[in-house]
């Protein structure tokens, strides 16, 4: 679809808000070198945020004997952004301000027979709810709710299309959280969460092609192709958890033999684990976030099971890595979700010596393979960016304050 000329500006805004949050303080001569964008552009959309109250004036910089530069910084109390992570067991919520510093969270667990979305729904409403009241932020100045969901989702519509872990099919989950949360909503699921939260904060910040490995009940692979995010025709791009790695191989969830999501996933590293030792106290049958704690606690203290899990998992991982690295040549992939971060480092050193035995060479050589290096939730951050995407996106300048100011001119 063609871009308009409203949705180049809607990116540009985006582009140089998302420059000022990772560099504040900072002029506008830096965020025009830095989005390649016109100075004169990088003044107008300054100037509606200003007027927005996301940006505010910081002081000034002196600019080799010229006039000095006024510098600019997000404005942290312009307004409260909320990001909604949903995982099969469990639903995490953070609260944040524009700075994307967070200000309050509220986990909620989930169990195996709450999977139905009226309880799926009331648990994230009762999260938000908490987060609002811990921060002490008024309804009013909770800018929107960014809410991740495993599976295929339709973010335009609304509809978590498919989750083949609880058996979702066009679930219109926009309307039903609309009826218990009284904030702009915007739907999409882990792997464009993560992306962006890379792109913003992490290991994909500056480069142009990456690729982000959510690693947790279920598995994808969010793309950012051109230092875009890549969403398909669809937005069903990245379901590299649900490609075939093993003809005839364990059963999926979403109906095929032998994917990837079934070798990688926790439930198939649990299953790893049983068929290497049925008997290991590492295994809690049951439970598989206690599983995979379990595993990496053993990686710690030089379980030779725990090794051995790691080390199957990760000829598994390899493999399906070195299809994404031969098929999309990208610059950085990172591992990212719960699972990478339980399995740490010893699960990066294995999957980087599998890869390197199936990978072409010249590929190989200019890919990068980390763990993810953002601190807090890389899903809750990257879902409170889709809250503050949509937020610029709608802005149409209706809010724009109309109040006399004075503003420093580039």
């Amino acid at each position: 679809m063609k871009r308009t000329s409203r949705d180049i500006r809607t990116a540009n805004r985006y582009g140089v808000l998302r420059h000022i949050v990772a560099q504040s303080p900072v002029s506008r001569q830096e965020v025009a070198a830095a989005t390649e964008l016109s100075l004169a552009t990088v003044a107008n959309l300054v100037g509606e945020l200003l007027d927005l109250g996301m940006l505010v004036e910081v002081g000034y910089e002196d600019s080799d004997g010229g006039r000095p530069r006024g510098l600019l910084a997000v404005n942290s109390s312009g307004g409260a952004l909320i990001g909604v992570d949903v995982a099969e067991t469990y639903i995490h919520v953070e609260l944040f301000d524009l700075a994307l510093t967070v200000l309050a969270r509220a986990d909620e667990e989930l169990r195996p027979e709450e999977n139905d979305p009226a309880k799926v729904v009331a648990h994230i409403a009762a999260a938000v709810s908490s987060v609002v009241e811990q921060a002490d932020v008024a309804a009013d100045r909770v800018l929107g709710v960014g809410v991740s969901m495993p599976g295929q989702v339709d973010r335009e519509g609304g509809v978590s299309v498919f989750a083949p872990n609880w058996d979702w099919h066009d679930v219109p989950l926009l309307r039903l959280l609309a009826e218990h949360i009284p904030h702009p909503l915007h739907l999409d699921n882990p792997l464009r969460a993560c992306t962006v939260a890379e792109q913003w904060f992490g290991a994909a910040r500056g480069r142009n092609d990456a690729v982000v490995v959510n690693l947790g009940t279920g598995v994808g692979a969010g793309l950012a192709l051109g230092g875009t995010l890549h969403r398909g025709v669809s937005n069903s791009a990245g379901e590299w958890g649900h490609t075939t790695l093993i003809l005839d191989g364990r059963q999926c969830h979403c109906g095929n033999q032998g994917c990837v999501e079934t070798y990688v996933g926790a439930p198939g590293i649990m299953r790893n684990l049983r068929e290497l030792s049925p008997d290991s106290p590492l295994l809690h049958p049951d439970d598989q976030t206690a599983t995979i704690e379990a595993l990496g606690r053993g990686l710690a203290e030089g379980d030779p099971v725990a090794a051995k899990v790691v080390q199957a998992t990760a000829r598994y991982l390899g493999a399906a890595l070195a299809d994404l690295i031969n098929l999309l040549n990208p610059e950085v992939i990172v591992l990212s979700s719960w699972v990478a971060a339980a399995l740490g480092e010893p699960l990066l050193i294995e999957v980087r010596e599998a890869v390197a035995v199936r990978a072409l060479r010249r590929p190989l050589a200019n890919t990068e393979i980390v763990l993810c290096p953002i601190p807090s939730n890389p899903v809750s951050l990257g879902a409170a960016t889709f809250a503050l995407e949509g937020s610029l996106a709608s802005v149409g300048l209706k809010n724009r304050r109309t109040a006399p100011r004075n503003r420093s001119t580039p």
